[in-house]
């Protein structure tokens, strides 16, 4: 250690919101900027519970890495990491499996910035961390291979992200193209927000966000749904993230106060 600031050896763009960082800040994390704050005091005006659905999907993360660890898989590749917030991926999976590998990627360099801290897995594991984006998924593939082996099942993990991916940027081509590498036995594994629940406040969400240049392209049931075209759904299935599997962890004070407007679920390739 040079005791050089790790922030300095990044360029982070200030100037308008993150997701990542504004996730970051609802899970009152430390690590965003007034911009970030302010666009997610701006949500909090059209929903409260917006730090409740943050932490709902972080604890899904938790239960299906859980439930995959505990039925053979060994290998993640987890796009759309966010900033570290324990336990991250790699701990739920390797308490339970110490030999798993995990790839994380994000487009945010402020999570570069924090790699160190999701590189400290087991021994027995593998952890990697690619600064890249969704929408490049051949230089995803790429630096995954060199830490994963693409001839054994691989959980390809999407939590809250695709949302921020518009149709024009090919959404449900990005994932076809990033489940054609994988092999038999591969697991899907995502969450999405819609606007089926709250209508209003999600059309007011979606324009606020686009004025500050920050994509939000929320998607109903159906339109999830065709993520998973191809794949046998894990029971139970298309779910409020809440309902997949709660005995698998803790419940999420608040989450059953209201809806979540959100969907999860988890697909397994043949």
């Amino acid at each position: 250690m040079t005791g050089q600031d790790p922030m300095s050896a990044v360029q982070i763009d200030t100037t308008r919101p993150h997701p990542a960082r504004m996730y970051d800040w609802y899970l009152g994390g430390k690590d965003n900027y007034p911009v970030d704050e302010e666009m997610g005091r701006q949500m909090l005006t059209l929903d409260p519970r917006v730090p409740v659905m943050a932490r709902v999907n972080r604890a899904f993360m938790h239960r299906t890495t859980r439930w995959l660890a505990r039925n053979g898989v060994r290998q993640f590749l987890d796009i759309g990491t966010g900033i570290p917030t324990e336990p991250n991926l790699h701990q739920v999976a390797q308490e339970t499996a110490p030999g798993a590998r995990v790839v994380y990627c994000d487009n945010d360099p402020i999570v570069l910035a924090h790699a160190a801290a999701l590189l400290r897995g087991s021994d027995e594991g593998a952890t990697e961390y690619l600064q890249a984006d969704v929408r490049d998924p051949d230089a995803i593939l790429e630096g995954a291979r060199k830490v994963l082996d693409f001839t054994r099942p691989v959980a390809l993990s999407l939590i809250a992200l695709l949302h921020f991916v518009s149709d024009e940027d090919g959404a449900h081509d990005l994932v076809r193209r990033l489940l054609a590498e994988l092999p038999s036995g591969s697991y899907l594994v995502m969450t999405h927000a819609t606007a089926d629940f709250t209508p209003e406040e999600s059309k007011a969400a979606t324009e606020k966000m686009r004025a500050a240049g920050v994509t939000l392209a929320l998607r109903s049931r159906e339109e999830f749904s065709r993520f998973f075209d191809g794949l046998d759904l894990v029971e139970p299935g298309v779910q409020v993230p809440h309902h997949w599997h709660p005995e698998l962890g803790e419940p999420v004070p608040g989450q059953d106060d209201g809806v979540i407007p959100g969907y999860g679920a988890v697909g397994r390739k043949a």
